[in-house]
């Protein structure tokens, strides 16, 4: 049996980690010493490995726990692993496409600011380089 700090290094993570992953569910302790200690099984360092390579992946904690689940019932979870990462790569692709659109506006703004002066507000103004930007002269390709 490992306590949190055994199992934090053995799992390389910070025993705050392996108490808020004990409180979410994601790991069970196996009992408790007359201290009060959690204790853990030695696999318990193999979930955490896994917790940490899903996350690596894009995996949520959400998504981690539906995953070990479906795992521990004796299901295989791959079928929904596959359906999970490939929604995220699609979510990722469009938070890409947006950020290309942001960075080309903010590309486009600074070229046309080069040349202007600054503004002081003057009570109807705050910024006269943000308030010149105008969005439909903008090119998103």
């Amino acid at each position: 049996m490992l306590t949190v700090n055994e199992l934090a290094t053995q799992s390389k993570a910070p025993a705050h980690v392996v108490r808020y992953y004990a409180r979410i569910g994601l790991i069970k302790p196996s009992g408790q010493q007359y201290n009060g200690y959690r204790l853990f099984k030695p696999r318990d360092a193999n979930r955490m490995r896994f917790i940490r390579m899903a996350k690596q992946l894009g995996f949520t904690l959400s998504e981690i726990r539906e995953i070990t689940q479906h795992a521990d019932e004796g299901e295989s979870p791959c079928a929904d692993v596959r359906k999970i990462i490939q929604r995220h790569i699609r979510e990722n692709r469009a938070r890409i496409n947006e950020m290309l659109k942001l960075q080309n506006r903010m590309e486009q703004a600074l070229k046309k600011w080069e040349d202007m002066p600054n503004g002081v507000p003057d009570g109807h103004s705050v910024c006269h380089l943000i308030e010149s930007f105008d969005i439909d002269d903008v090119d998103d390709e």
